[in-house]
């Protein structure tokens, strides 16, 4: 979804909530959400799995458009936004784990799934860090984030579409060998920014 469609969104829900709805709230929301979608893919409940999987794709920026409006953006909110994303794909992992195993495929895929997936996130923070501390400004650090095909929105619709399918455990593989991938890219983008400072 567009940033602009996300940007109209959260004006309606700020205007109807009367600012009382608060990106917290969306994220934390986004959040729970997650828990019935890992019940429902260990139940095999595939399809409804994946429509609510599908919703929270545009909680993830609905909640720093909202953030922006109401003028609340800040680093306390985005440490809650990539904590619970991370704690949120956890969740669906273990739902993957359970239905990988109980449909005769190895539950390790999920669990390597999970791992690569934190792993994208982790090199990000690293990297982040690495570069302030060098002097790297926010928005310079952003662009160079974008590096990689496995962003947590891409991963989501790569289970998406397996769960829609009935094919789960080809999903769960796609993320590992991208989330690698998207690893690798990101280290090559980070160790080649730092050689130049």
């Amino acid at each position: 979804m567009t940033r602009r469609l996300m940007r109209r969104l959260a004006a309606a829900i700020d205007r109807v909530g009367r600012g009382r709805v608060t990106p917290d709230m969306v994220t934390l929301g986004g959040a729970a959400l997650h828990v019935p979608i890992a019940v429902l893919i260990a139940l095999g409940h595939l399809i409804p799995a994946a429509v609510l999987l599908a919703v929270t794709l545009p909680l993830d920026v609905l909640d720093g458009e909202l953030a922006r409006l109401q003028g609340r953006a800040g680093v306390r909110g985005m440490l809650l936004d990539a904590t619970s994303d991370r704690l949120s794909e956890a969740v669906i992992y273990c739902g993957i784990a359970y239905w990988l195993d109980v449909t005769g495929h190895s539950a390790v895929w999920a669990v390597m799934a999970c791992g690569a997936a934190l792993s994208v996130s982790y090199i990000k923070a690293k990297g982040e860090a690495a570069l302030a501390t060098a002097g790297m400004d926010h928005d310079s650090m952003n662009r160079l984030f974008q590096v990689g095909v496995a962003s947590l929105t891409n991963r989501k619709r790569v289970l998406v579409v397996g769960l829609l399918i009935g094919q789960v455990w080809p999903a769960t593989v796609v993320v590992v060998l991208l989330s690698l991938l998207t690893v690798r890219q990101r280290w090559v983008a980070i160790t080649r920014h730092l050689s130049r400072l």
